[in-house]
């Protein structure tokens, strides 16, 4: 019997970092996006993810800048309007997936920092995990570049990934 874990948003949140001009960090995260989990019981053992987030959500706190990852010189919103994650394998400090950005699909390894599970104050069981890693944004076609005069690059190909989430079970 699988168990159904529903994501609290209230206590989740999808950021990432990205480096401007080699001397800098641009930080940024994701409003809307949703995930789903299926676990072997109420432990969470063996949990399998579906994570989505809407890109025309994003928010790095710069209107200008926003429009520009949500044109197709990144993320085209207009005609790729989600990323999707789905996990393949779990294991105690990882997960493997396959990441859906402008519909190119990659498989990644993420590290995972499992919180545990409690019941809460109302008796409903709930399970908190951190997801970070690196992807390199060109392998999923964002691939606008520029160069500063010194030869450094405007926007890094590396970005980083930091994702909290906690699940409450059904």
């Amino acid at each position: 019997m699988s168990v159904k874990w529903n994501l609290d948003k209230a206590h989740s949140e999808v950021q990432f970092k990205v480096k401007h001009m080699v001397i800098s960090t641009v930080s940024g995260e994701f409003k809307d996006f949703n995930a789903v989990v299926e676990s072997d019981d109420d432990s969470f053992s063996n949990p399998k993810f579906e994570f989505t987030a809407q890109v025309d959500s994003i928010d790095t706190r710069i209107e200008h800048r926003d429009n520009h990852l949500k044109s197709d010189d990144f993320f085209n919103a207009s005609e790729y309007p989600e990323l999707v994650f789905k996990s393949t394998k779990v294991d105690g400090d990882s997960v493997e997936g396959e990441m859906t950005i402008r519909d190119v699909t990659k498989p990644i390894k993420l590290q995972a920092d499992f919180g545990g599970v409690i019941n809460d104050m109302e008796g409903k069981k709930r399970a908190g995990v951190e997801f970070s890693g690196k992807i390199n944004r060109k392998d999923f076609g964002l691939n606008w570049s520029a160069v500063t005069e010194s030869g450094g690059l405007v926007v890094s190909d590396e970005v980083k990934l930091n994702v909290n989430l906690e699940f409450v079970k059904e």
